[in-house]
């Protein structure tokens, strides 16, 4: 199950991103320190205003920025990559380049999320020194992670092959360091399971038969990410299994191998399990697609509704709209004994 080192600092209130004047850097410097002495929600404005800093703005940002506390930073950053998220106009690359120098590990580790768009060679080299050289385990298990997305790059040609490999290097020595924090080990075999490199179904099967549950967790992660499907009957079996975190990274796995096998069980972990595993057997019906999870998906959409559910109506919409994608001669007649 994904975890969030921040979620300590997560607002509950949805953001508004409407859009409005951008400020200047001097108000969004005023108001950043106001937050911070206050010890209060800034402005939708500061939004824009950190948004596409120029040099200039930066410099003037840059010492101030250091004089704010650890907690509000850590919290700031987290609103401003859900912003992002929200709002493809919002762009806090510069931002995100400046919170990486950061005195607090954990300011360190967030603004990695500020730069989840950037796939520049540049951006790779620094989170290789960052995995290699960072006193804060936090941060390398997070730079570890962001170095997968560039390894995929590298899978799909979108990156020099001598810099693809940079990166899988960095990753494989962070996994092979048996003295090495779990959780950064544990991150670089999620990273490097985006490779198609023969070592990748080794390490997978070592990390499964692991002592440490962690370990074992991301290896069912991995052999989703592996695209391979001499895992197959392992997820299914995974998708039983007690503990939730496995159960929830084989009902992943199943969407991402496309498992159609695995189809009635999906449906049964959707009605039955906990709610987060409830949601990525939804994902993972879309993701598989076909007649019998367009039913499911269907007699899912229904009982959403009748609940009055929205979150899990849209949930089932956004994959019920996939399904319909990757599917063919969809029979989406409702038959109750797929539940069985």
């Amino acid at each position: 199950m994904a975890d969030n080192e921040y979620n300590d600092y997560e607002e509950n209130d949805e953001l508004d991103v409407s859009p409005v004047n951008k400020p200047s850097i001097d108000e969004v410097v005023t108001a950043l320190q106001q937050a911070n002495d206050e010890g209060q929600h800034v402005s939708t404005a500061v939004y824009y205003g950190l948004s596409d800093l120029d040099n200039t703005s930066l410099q003037i940002l840059e010492p101030v920025w250091n004089t704010l506390s650890s907690e509000f930073k850590r919290k700031i950053i987290v609103e401003l990559a859900e912003a992002s998220e929200l709002n493809f106009d919002f762009n806090y690359e510069a931002l995100g380049y400046l919170a990486l120098d950061d005195a607090d590990g954990i300011v360190r580790s967030a603004a990695i999320d500020l730069l989840w768009i950037d796939e520049s060679i540049g951006l790779m080299s620094r989170l290789i020194d960052l995995v290699e050289n960072d006193e804060s385990s936090v941060v390398r298990a997070r730079a570890a992670s962001e170095l997968g997305r560039f390894i995929l790059l590298g899978e799909y040609e979108e990156i020099p092959e001598a810099e693809a490999t940079r990166a899988q290097d960095a990753v494989i020595n962070l996994l092979n360091d048996e003295v090495e924090d779990i959780q950064v080990r544990r991150r670089a075999l999620e990273a490097i399971s985006n490779s198609s490199l023969e070592f990748v179904a080794e390490a997978i099967q070592e990390a499964y038969e692991s002592d440490e549950h962690l370990m074992r967790v991301s290896a069912v992660y991995a052999m989703g990410r592996s695209y391979d499907p001499r895992w197959n009957e392992t997820i299914i079996r995974e998708m039983r299994n007690d503990d939730s975190e496995i159960r929830y990274e084989a009902t992943r796995a199943a969407g991402e191998l496309e498992i159609e096998e695995a189809v009635t069980l999906l449906g049964k972990i959707a009605v039955a399990d906990e709610r987060e595993i409830k949601q990525v057997a939804i994902w993972s019906l879309g993701e598989i697609g076909g007649s019998q999870a367009m039913r499911l998906l269907t007699a899912l959409a229904e009982d959403a509704e009748e609940a009055e559910d929205e979150d899990l109506k849209e949930a089932v919409e956004d994959a019920i709209g996939y399904a319909s994608m990757v599917g063919s001669d969809l029979d989406l007649d409702f038959d109750s004994s797929n539940w069985n």
